[in-house]
């Protein structure tokens, strides 16, 4: 019979759900002749819950994001069944995810891929006391490993770098069940195109530096500003910010005032990300996991604002260290983070080498595969 396939993840920002169709693409043209489902595992609880999952974090980081970094470190430790916190925490996800539950055990699946620590937490626990036997996989969405990742058993994790398949290992994970594959990314990102034809398809100025403006979609930093700083650039450019389903940040971008020397353009959501990507010369972009993995697979040079402490903190080292990003440590020093790139193009030239030697396009078909593999 085609093999059973249900891929999780929870709508915790974006990042997690673009894994999961990553997966699900590659699945598709892989094994054209299996049924796979791809489901939101916040969609089968309570609206109280989805609040305390989702919206509460984002509203944390917004209010008080050094608070998210030291809970982030401080939840990054060996796990523990007898923990007080852990024991809360498993304790409330149990009575929030009965329907969850329900579908994993009465549906007969083949294989199971998370793209979420949260779903990956409840199999496990039902492959401990034995109401489940269907092996399942991990897939990280960030460049190093959080130990909420680890849940065991589980016959395959899947992580972005060597740095975090290091990490699994320091806390017991078999490395003969780790594959370091890199961050899962929409197969479209994994088709050559040139930077003219692209340009030319979205319709942008090809004849100065195209410059692209990520990470309004969630609302979260100072997208406005960022916007204003790199419209005061003095050299004449092709801007285009993203603000993806964000209609408040898209309104607040088309309101700071165009100079004439530059062309500008501000979408909402759009599917045609790695075009944007291939045509632009540097993004200016907060280092979320798959954001950042979409633009070292088209060679981006980047510039790092505004990370949120903890993930993406070290999504940015990992940047940093490999040469393919400079980071602006405050709003004021963008401006002359961008022109200084700008100026120096034998420097942003390194920068899209790193940026593809370290890329991994082919991620989402690499799990693809191997997770056929577990299926007895």
């Amino acid at each position: 019979m085609p093999p059973r396939i249900l891929i999780l993840s929870a709508s915790v920002g974006a990042g997690h759900l673009r894994a999961a169709e990553a997966v699900e693409l590659a699945l598709r043209q892989v094994a054209p002749e299996a049924t796979v489902r791809n489901l939101d595992v916040l969609t089968l609880t309570n609206a109280a819950f989805r609040r305390l999952y989702g919206k509460a974090y984002f509203d944390l980081i917004r209010r008080a994001p050094h608070l998210v970094g030291f809970l982030y470190d401080v939840m990054d430790r060996r796990p523990s069944r007898l923990a007080v916190r852990d024991r809360t925490r498993r304790l409330v996800q149990r009575m929030n995810l009965t329907r969850l539950k329900r579908l994993l055990t009465d549906d007969g699946w083949d294989a199971i891929v998370n793209t979420h620590f949260l779903p990956a937490e409840i199999i496990a626990r039902l492959r401990r006391h034995g109401r489940l036997d269907t092996p399942h996989a991990t897939v990280t969405t960030d460049f190093q490993t959080h130990r909420l990742w680890v849940h065991t058993p589980c016959e395959r994790y899947f992580t972005a770098t060597p740095e975090g398949a290091i990490n699994l290992a320091s806390w017991g994970i078999d490395a003969a069940t780790i594959r370091v594959t890199g961050v899962p990314i929409h197969p479209a990102f994994a088709r050559v195109k040139t930077r003219a034809a692209c340009a030319a398809r979205q319709g942008l100025a090809s004849d100065r530096p195209i410059v692209l403006q990520l990470g309004g979609g969630l609302g979260l930093g100072p997208v406005a500003q960022i916007h204003a700083s790199l419209l005061a650039i003095e050299q004449p450019i092709q801007l285009v910010a993203v603000a993806g389903r964000n209609e408040k940040a898209k309104r607040e971008l088309e309101a700071v005032a165009c100079p004439p020397r530059h062309r500008r353009a501000v979408l909402g959501f759009t599917d045609q990300m790695d075009e944007l990507m291939a045509a632009a010369d540097l993004v200016v972009t907060k280092p979320g996991g798959l954001t950042v993995s979409e633009c070292l697979a088209r060679g981006c040079a980047m510039v790092v604002i505004d990370p949120i402490p903890g993930q993406e903190t070290r999504n940015c080292d990992y940047l940093l260290e490999n040469g393919c990003a400079t980071k602006a440590a405050s709003l004021a020093t963008l401006r002359y983070k961008v022109e200084g790139l700008l100026a120096e193009p034998r420097r942003l030239a390194r920068m899209k080498r790193s940026a593809r030697r370290i890329a991994r396009p082919g991620a989402a078909f690499d799990i693809a595969r191997e997770v056929l593999t577990l299926i007895r």
